[in-house]
């Protein structure tokens, strides 16, 4: 039997206020624990949450940026459960009505574009955190992460594959980052997904059961949490059984998902409207005041790369694929305007491959924008080939003389000869003493064109400008 793989994916991206959602304790990591609680945090008899603005405008820019419904009034409601690490024994997080209803994501999957759509993004509280390695035959407690801001961002069982999954997760991570909700730090756990993943029979609509892993803080685990609970459950039907509803975590050293718990619905936390908590009304004048804060959106930028200037849909996606990668280039494009395809190739080329290799953000690249145009502009006007620009490349990345890529041609004696008789007389010399390849050239045997143009450039140790020895060599062969 064939079948279908569909996966919806929950994703609770941390907020970049300064403080908690409904207090005044700091949310910076890597904090002795317990240091950033306050009565709060701690549910004190007594105390009352106040909520958090920043936040709200948070989640009214992701809104207005995946083109949703900003729900005027919301609900904040309490989603009990017990948990150690839940203070109040229920999380205050929204239900009926979320701050954001509906909206959608593109996603590049190679030259596909593909679209997912957002059933919701709701405001919610994260809880403590449960320490179990430290503590001979207990646990321990530290709710300095209670009450940190998060807004949970949920879309529709709208994807196929584990590749799809990966690219609407990425596609996010890069927006949330880019509109400044969200620092995007996987390792810190501010942005963490839970896939929901199910299988059944191609050309069925019915939806299978599904199981959601959770807490998934790479891509690269996302990927392969997805592709083994696709295996699990499609061997289990295939031998007759079938899949429970449950909760599953990805153990990443076993390459496997196994169960942590039978998974509730809705009805098990007895949702119900936080009675401290007033409905949030939010004026329309505000939204549009948060409408005009935002920057061009990534979407909008693909679209003028491919359209304005003529990039393929795949190097526009690359190049938006994060605001600083994207304003690199638009930096090193205002100095060379005419030459697009060249700074998308260098960016996406050797900025990117040397950044990766040094585990670095384009933010610290040692080599500016104007720098590198500074070298481009010496391929272009035939100074140098491509094949030296790398060699001077290399030596701007490692600081040799002030990065100057003038003085490092120079240095190095990389200039190309350009001088139409200079590369005559070579062409010339290669011509009388390779009489045979002339025949074989003339003869029909495009080969053997190669092979002078490859001797011309050994006489010229690699220096003659390749595009003139190749019209000079065809000139002559042609006379």
């Amino acid at each position: 039997m064939q079948w279908e793989i569909v996966i919806g994916i929950e994703t609770h991206a941390q907020l970049t206020t300064q403080s908690k959602i409904f207090s005044g304790s700091s949310i910076a990591y890597g904090a002795m624990p317990n240091t950033q609680t306050n009565a709060v945090d701690l549910a004190l008899p007594g105390v009352l949450p106040v909520l958090n603005q920043g936040a709200v405008e948070r989640a009214v820019k992701l809104g207005l940026a995946v083109g949703a419904k900003i729900n005027s009034p919301s609900i904040f409601a309490r989603k009990n459960y017990f948990y150690p690490d839940l203070p109040k024994g229920y999380q205050i997080s929204q239900y009926e009505l979320p701050i954001v209803e509906g909206g959608s994501i593109k996603i590049q999957i190679g030259e596909t574009e593909k679209t997912v759509h957002l059933t919701r993004a709701h405001l919610e509280e994260d809880a403590g955190k449960s320490l179990h390695e430290d503590f001979q035959g207990m646990s321990g407690i530290d709710l300095n992460r209670a009450g940190t801001p998060l807004l949970e961002i949920v879309t529709e069982p709208d994807m196929r594959s584990s590749a799809e999954a990966v690219a609407y997760a990425k596609t996010l991570h890069s927006l949330v980052c880019w509109i400044g909700i969200c620092d995007g730090n996987m390792q810190e756990g501010s942005f963490r997904c839970d896939a929901n993943v199910s299988v059944r029979p191609k050309g069925s609509e019915t939806l299978g059961t599904r199981c959601e892993i959770k807490n998934l803080n790479s891509f690269r685990f996302l990927e392969k949490a997805i592709d083994f609970e696709a295996r699990r459950q499609i061997e289990v039907l295939e031998d007759g059984g079938s899949i429970r509803q449950e909760t599953r975590l990805y153990d990443a050293n076993k390459d496997e998902t196994r169960t942590m718990r039978s998974k509730e619905d809705a009805n098990d936390y007895r949702y119900f409207p936080d009675p401290d908590l007033l409905p949030l009304e939010i004026a329309d004048s505000w939204i549009d005041q948060l409408k005009d804060s935002l920057p061009e959106l990534p979407e909008a930028r693909r679209a003028r790369y491919i359209t304005d200037l003529g990039l393929s849909a795949y190097d526009a996606a690359v190049l938006t694929s994060a605001r600083e990668i994207a304003d690199y280039f638009e930096n090193l494009l205002e100095l060379l305007p005419d030459q697009a395809k060249l700074c998308a190739n260098w960016v996406m080329g050797e900025i990117s491959g040397r950044l990766n290799k040094e585990a670095i953000e384009i933010t610290a690249c040692p080599i500016t924008p104007a720098q590198l145009a500074a070298l481009l502009s010496r391929i272009n006007d035939g100074t140098i080939s491509g094949k030296a620009a790398k060699t001077v490349f290399e030596s701007m990345w490692q600081g040799e003389l002030e990065r100057n890529a003038d003085a490092i041609i120079d240095a190095k004696g990389l200039k190309q000869i350009s001088d139409d008789g200079a590369i005559e007389q070579l062409v010339d010399e290669v011509l009388a003493a390779n009489a045979q390849q002339v025949a074989d050239y003339r003869s029909g045997k495009e080969k053997a064109f190669n092979s002078l143009v490859g001797q011309v450039m050994k006489a010229a140790k690699g220096k003659a400008n390749p595009a003139q020895v190749n019209a000079m060599l065809k000139k002559k062969l042609s006379a």
